[in-house]
C-alpha cells in the first residue's frame, strides 16, 4: 500500500512555518534553507530525515551501475566524456558483455540494474532493446540512463521491458543550460521528460548543485522544477570539476550545499526516491552516509569491470575503488553501520498513483 505524503511536524517547525507544509514552500523561503548553518540546518536536517522515514521508511535501495559506454556526441563543458577531449579513453562494451556484467549483478543480489552511458548512438534502438530484454528475463528491474533519444526509441526501450528512465536536467535557468551544453536546449530536454512521462516510465531527473554561473536563486528554480516535474527519483550531485574541461579550474560544488539541497528536495517530494549520488562521495569520503542522513534512500555501487570503470571519467574518479564484490560489501558494511536495512524489493516508485509495471 502507497502512503500519502507526510507533513513535517516539529516543535522547532514553530522557527520556520514553512516547513510545517512544505507544497506551500516559495521561492524566496527555498533560498532561506539553503542558507542555513548550524543548529538551524540541523533542524532542516531532522525534518528531512523524519519525512524519509515516514514516506519511504528505513530501508536503502542497492542499485548496481553498469556504465557501458564512454563514447558521447555531446560537448559539455563541464563532462570528462565530453566528445572534444582527446584525453579521454574511450569503450563500449558488446550487448553479451553487458548482459554477463547484469548477471553477475543479480547474482550477487541486486534487483535493480542502472545501464549508463554517454550519448552514444552507436548502440541502436534495436540493440539497446535487446538488451534489455536479456537483462529482464534474469528478473531484475531495468533502468537506462543515455541520454536524448526520440520518442519512438524511448517507447521501443519501454516495450522491452525497460522500467526506469534517468535523465537530469541539470539547471532550469535555460541561458546557463546552453551555454554548459553547447548546441543544446533546455526545452529539448524537457521535452524528453514529458515523452517518458507520457509513455509510463518511472521517471528519474535531477540537477548539479554548484554549476559555475549558479546562483542561490537558480538552485532554488532548480528544486521548484522538480516539485512541478513531480519525478519518481532524484540524483541531485555536487558540481565535480574535471581538468580536461573547459570548466576544469572552477571551484568543486559545495557539499553542505548539497546537502541542504537534498533535504529540501525530500520535504518537496517526500515520497520520491533519492539517491546518496557518487558525486557527492567523490567530494567527501563520508559522502554516502551524510546523504542518507539528509534524505536519501539509495545507494548505486558500481559493477561496471574495473578495467573499463577507470576511463569513465566525468569528472575524476575516487582511487580506492574495488570490483562489484568489494562495492558491494562496502556499502553493506556502511549500512549495517547506520542501521539502515536493505530493501529486497525491486524498489518501484512510490509515487501515490504511480502504476508500475
Amino acid at each position: 500500500m502507497i502512503k500519502q505524503p507526510v507533513a513535517v511536524h516539529s516543535v522547532e517547525s514553530v522557527l520556520y512555518p514553512f516547513c510545517n507544509n512544505p507544497d506551500q514552500l516559495s521561492k524566496e523561503q527555498i533560498i532561506r534553507l539553503l542558507q542555513l548553518t548550524g543548529k538551524e540546518e540541523t533542524f532542516l536536517q531532522t525534518a528531512a530525515d523524519k519525512v524519509r522515514r515516514e514516506n519511504v521508511g528505513e530501508e536503502v535501495h542497492l542499485r548496481g551501475l553498469i556504465e557501458f559506454s564512454s563514447y558521447c556526441r555531446n560537448d559539455c563543458l563541464y563532462c570528462g566524456l565530453r566528445r572534444s577531449n582527446a584525453k579521454a579513453h574511450r569503450y563500449r562494451l558488446d550487448p553479451d558483455e553487458i548482459v554477463a556484467v547484469a548477471a553477475e549483478g543479480v547474482r550477487l543480489g541486486y534487483r535493480t540494474l542502472v545501464l549508463q552511458s554517454g550519448e552514444d548512438l552507436w548502440y541502436s534502438s534495436k540493440t539497446l532493446a535487446r538488451i534489455v530484454e536479456q537483462i529482464k528475463k534474469l528478473d531484475v528491474a531495468v533502468t537506462l540512463s543515455i541520454g536524448e533519444r526520440s520518442f519512438q526509441e524511448y517507447k521501443d526501450f519501454f516495450l522491452a521491458g525497460t522500467d526506469r528512465f534517468l535523465l537530469r536536467f541539470e539547471t532550469s535557468d535555460p541561458d546557463l543550460y546552453q551555454h554548459l551544453h553547447p548546441g543544446q536546449t533546455l526545452g529539448a530536454r524537457l521535452r524528453c521528460l514529458e515523452n517518458l512521462d507520457r509513455i509510463g516510465y518511472q521517471v528519474g531527473s535531477g540537477h548539479i548543485v554548484g554549476l559555475p554561473g549558479q546562483t542561490l536563486s537558480i538552485l532554488a528554480s532548480d528544486l521548484l522544477l522538480l516539485k512541478e516535474l513531480q519525478p519518481d527519483m532524484v540524483g541531485i550531485g555536487p558540481f565535480v570539476p574535471d581538468p580536461d574541461t573547459p570548466l576544469g579550474g572552477a571551484l568543486p560544488g559545495d557539499v553542505d550545499l548539497t546537502l541542504r539541497t537534498v533535504a529540501i528536495c525530500r520535504l518537496l517530494l517526500p515520497w520520491a526516491h533519492l539517491p546518496a549520488t557518487t558525486a557527492l562521495a567523490t567530494r567527501d569520503p563520508a559522502g554516502y552516509a551524510k546523504g542518507l542522513q539528509y534524505g536519501a534512500n539509495v545507494v548505486m555501487p558500481n559493477i561496471t569491470p574495473l578495467k573499463y570503470r577507470l576511463s569513465y571519467q566525468i569528472y575524476p574518479r575516487r582511487s580506492n575503488q574495488s570490483e562489484a564484490a568489494g562495492e558491494l560489501a562496502q556499502a553493506r558494511q556502511l549500512l549495517q553501520a547506520m542501521g539502515r536495512p536493505i530493501a529486497s524489493s525491486y524498489g518501484h516508485s512510490l509515487k501515490p498513483g504511480r502504476n508500475t509495471k
